[in-house]
């Protein structure tokens, strides 16, 4: 930087982790993990294969936790190194906020009745499926080693990397600022790098809301509830009896929710986007098939059952979309007069379709979700630097 060629050599002393004395014990314990990921996996294997070296745990900086040791003042430790252990502080901390009522140790010690996950992107795996472990296992105590590693490969932004130097990339804050945090949370579990890495685009984005989010389940939600306000007032109507359409809704609906459920247990992000969505587009085909803006012109009665199905579908979407899209999904159960706590997780999907009764009074919330236009796309690719002319030609 300066082109000064004027080097000094300094003397100085660091601490080592004995990896390579640990590398059999790391190694067994990686063998029994047999339900990881692949990426997870291979990156740990790649590790041992190599064979492990010592790796200094100390460095010279300013910043960080002090090394509370004679000769090494001034030294701090090497950040992976301590940062895992600070999964166990934070904890203790935690418990330490509510004396007496939280022990951090059953978390931790001997805690063979939890279940310890960790997710990260694949440049943190090393530390966690090998360097952290060995520190755990050298230290010859019962402390708890971690059960899963959801990793993930990058998320690129126009195909190339997020850079807070180069202004390239819409960073949380940011993002916040433009649109609401389902938007972002939505999307990113929708596109989730689980394999390969995936790649951020303002057109993409847009289109994944808008279709999913905005069409898809949105405006179910909307037509539903506002066809119901003005033909039959702000309760859920009474009259009709459910038939085979009723039951084929219901039988498709508990497929795909048996699906959502088990990619969410398996912690397959985007997998349960996709079945979360086949919930939202069942619904849809539903509603179009039972036509009731038809029926009422000539069956009121029918035309009654199919909206007590759907605004009671919406209260299954209310509950389901929770860990995905959760802040819309809290606006939707206020509308609904629903409380997630009070019926708990749908199991039977016959019978939530009848779980709201007639009468039960409802509120036609907001359009949930608004549009994003083409023109707001090229205006947040010119201010966080993102190439749409390239992104077309590709």
């Amino acid at each position: 930087i300066s082109g000064s060629r004027n080097l000094e050599v300094r003397q100085t002393k660091h601490l080592f982790l004995k990896l390579g004395a640990l590398s059999d014990r790391v190694e067994a314990w990686v063998d029994t993990k047999t339900d990881w990921p692949l990426l997870v996996k291979s990156i740990a294997k790649g590790w041992l294969k190599e064979g492990l070296h010592d790796r200094c745990i100390t460095r010279d900086l300013h910043w960080g936790v002090p090394v509370d040791r004679p000769g090494f003042e001034g030294k701090v430790f090497y950040v992976w190194f301590d940062a895992p252990i600070e999964y166990i502080g934070a904890t203790k901390e935690w418990a330490d906020a509510a004396p007496g009522e939280r022990d951090w140790r059953r978390w931790w010690y001997a805690a063979d009745d939890v279940r310890y996950v960790e997710f990260m992107a694949k440049d943190n795996v090393p530390f966690h499926t090998v360097s952290f472990p060995a520190t755990i296992l050298g230290a010859g105590e019962d402390w708890k080693l971690v059960d899963y590693i959801k990793g993930f490969s990058w998320l690129t932004f126009y195909g190339g990397k997020f850079s807070t130097s180069q202004k390239r990339g819409i960073f949380l804050d940011q993002a916040l600022a433009e649109y609401p945090a389902d938007y972002w949370r939505y999307w990113l579990v929708a596109n989730a790098p689980e394999t390969d890495d995936s790649s951020f685009t303002f057109s993409g984005f847009a289109g994944v809301c808008n279709k999913d989010l905005a069409d898809t389940f949105g405006n179910f939600v909307n037509r539903v509830l506002r066809f119901c306000s003005a033909r039959f007032g702000d309760a859920v109507p009474a009259g009709g009896e459910f038939g085979p359409a009723e039951t084929e809704l219901a039988a498709g609906l508990q497929a795909a929710l048996d699906r959502y459920i088990g990619a969410l247990a398996e912690m397959q992000l985007r997998r349960a986007a996709a079945e979360l969505k086949e919930l939202w587009t069942l619904g849809n085909v539903y509603i179009d098939r039972a036509a009731p803006w038809t029926t009422i012109k000539n069956d009121r009665e029918r035309t009654a059952a199919i909206l007590r199905a759907a605004i009671n579908l919406i209260r299954v979407y209310a509950i389901v979309g929770a860990p995905i899209i959760p802040d819309t999904c809290a606006r939707l159960r206020a509308s609904l007069g629903v409380e997630i706590g009070a019926t708990g997780w749908p199991q039977d999907i016959a019978a939530e379709l009848r779980a709201l009764p007639p009468g039960h009074r409802f509120e036609v919330p907001p359009p949930l979700f608004k549009k994003i236009l083409p023109e707001e796309v090229a205006d947040l690719a010119r201010r966080y630097g993102g190439d749409e002319t390239a992104e077309a030609a590709a």
